[in-house]
């Protein structure tokens, strides 16, 4: 158990440049207090506590700003930075190494008791208020721009801004600038 707590404040401190020590994050980190409180009440609820498991989500995301369902899955190093008005959904599953900015909704599309709410595949990014709408999946080490609204499959190694949101590249490469005669003129 204190592995995983040391790999997430490691996580926060190498995520967050402006993160100055190991004791700041473990105390002053919302995200991740988020996150901490998610495993425990994940683990009621796989254990059939469901009403403590929901009182103890609804308690964190008072405490945090961060609403995450106590059935969501949510994988080892997740990262909420600055996470108020971040919402995971109850059948949304999130993989390793991902990371969320502050507004990020993970939202259900349908009412049915089935899978209605996205996967976010290891290593992926989700800017903030970025919205990612129903059983969809957000490939491996993708990234999803600030405001945008994703509502079918983004692949792997994918860059998608906009509403609705569309590629513009591959991850972690730069898109190229506004058009100069356009910006002058």
């Amino acid at each position: 158990m204190f592995d995983r707590l040391k790999a997430d404040i490691r996580t926060a401190l190498a995520k967050d440049p402006a993160a100055t020590s190991a004791l700041e994050v473990a105390l002053t980190y919302p995200g991740l207090h988020a996150v901490w409180a998610h495993r425990v009440a994940h683990w009621l609820w796989t254990g059939d506590r469901t009403l403590l498991a929901r009182l103890l989500s609804h308690l964190a995301r008072f405490l945090t700003g961060v609403e995450i369902h106590p059935a969501a899955a949510v994988g080892e190093r997740v990262f909420i930075d600055h996470g108020m008005g971040v919402v995971v959904g109850e059948t949304a599953e999130i993989g390793d190494d991902v990371l969320l900015y502050h507004g990020v909704t993970l939202g259900g599309t349908s009412m049915r008791r089935e899978k209605r709410h996205p996967t976010v595949e290891d290593g992926a990014t989700l800017g903030a208020d970025a919205s990612i709408m129903g059983p969809i999946t957000v490939g491996e080490n993708a990234s999803v721009g600030a405001g945008a609204v994703v509502v079918d499959d983004v692949p792997p190694e994918t860059t998608v801004v906009g509403n609705p949101a569309k590629p513009v590249g591959a991850a972690g490469t730069a898109s190229p600038g506004p058009d100069p005669a356009i910006a002058d003129g």
